[in-house]
């Protein structure tokens, strides 16, 4: 069984996610199945196929945090140090074309907001960063093409 990597922020928006699913979601939609029941033949029955589909999605989503919750390797951010990048790491880059700034975290899969400046451990960059120290020189291709970076600073928060 493969561990997935996460933050414990990561970890608790999961469980935030599946007891929200269980608690309020799963009750709502057997509330609406049965209401479309009641409305008669169910093979022309719009709200019924609706409601059911929509039951499909909650449960495949209920199984799928209930795995990813199983597998969790929750991470202490603030536990780690060091020189290399690895998870958990917030790293301050500077584009080597552009010189503009951007710092990122390293996060889980799950949890990644690029917007946010929360990035993918499995993402190209990061795989890239992961290793490497203060001062090196990543180059990493795009959709967009190929993008060169240098590591300006490193911590654990």
């Amino acid at each position: 069984m493969e561990k997935v990597p996460m933050t414990e922020a990561g970890y608790e928006a999961l469980l935030v996610e599946l007891k929200r699913l269980k608690t309020e979601e799963r009750p709502s939609i057997i509330r609406a199945i049965e209401e479309a029941r009641g409305h008669g033949d169910l093979s022309e029955n719009a709200e019924y196929h609706a409601a059911k589909e929509r039951q499909a999605f909650i449960e495949s989503r209920v199984a799928e945090l209930e795995d990813k919750t199983a597998r969790a390797e929750v991470i202490d951010v603030s536990k780690l140090s060091g020189k290399q990048i690895k998870f958990g790491a917030t790293i301050r880059l500077a584009d080597e074309d552009t010189d503009a700034r951007i710092t990122y975290q390293i996060v889980g899969t799950d949890e990644s907001d690029i917007k946010s400046g929360l990035l993918s451990v499995g993402s190209p960059l990061a795989r890239a960063l992961i290793g490497k120290t203060k001062g090196d020189s990543v180059e990493v291709v795009t959709p967009g093409g190929s993008k060169a970076y240098e590591i300006i600073s490193l911590k654990f928060k």
